[in-house]
């Protein structure tokens, strides 16, 4: 067994996967409670992609124009939601992996979109959970789940095998 799979290692992922998760969590209910509008940030960030040094590029300030812009309404449900349920299933460990690759998504757009704050260290610590791999929900959910879903789905393409 690799050593950051250990039970050792894993406890340390844990406080590290928990704190992520509460880090989405505040992120999100500041957001839902304070009347989130992402229309200023879309703005502020394709007016960032002019000058000398531009600290967004051409191509995704286009993406924020030609997309985002006109679809804000849309954004500004996903993302407080989006980082609540990162959140959520950070600190409980349930679908560990996708919230890890979700909240990366997220902290990879926020930083496109030249915005700095925290998203380096949030996106850091995604793909290092990302790299502990099943270490990162050994405390958590997925150590049941993940196995259940697997048997199901194993246990279902037997059962389409012998049909065939």
């Amino acid at each position: 067994m690799r050593w950051y799979k250990t039970p050792y290692a894993a406890v340390v992922w844990t406080v590290l996967r928990v704190w992520l998760g509460l880090q989405w969590i505040e992120a999100g209910y500041n957001k839902l409670t304070g009347g989130f509008d992402a229309t200023g940030f879309l703005k502020g960030a394709m007016a960032a992609a002019t000058g000398e040094h531009p600290a967004v590029q051409a191509w995704y300030a286009d993406f924020l124009q030609q997309f985002a812009m006109p679809n804000v309404g849309i954004f500004n449900t996903l993302i407080p939601w989006g980082e609540m349920l990162v959140g959520l299933g950070l600190i409980v460990g349930l679908a560990t992996i996708p919230a890890l690759i979700a909240g990366a998504f997220m902290n990879l757009n926020f930083m496109l979109a030249g915005t700095t704050s925290t998203n380096p260290i949030l996106y850091t610590a995604a793909m290092i959970l990302l790299f502990a791999g099943a270490g990162a929900y050994y405390f958590g959910l997925d150590r049941y789940a993940v196995p259940f879903i697997k048997g199901y789905f194993k246990k279902a393409h037997v059962n389409e095998v012998k049909t065939q």
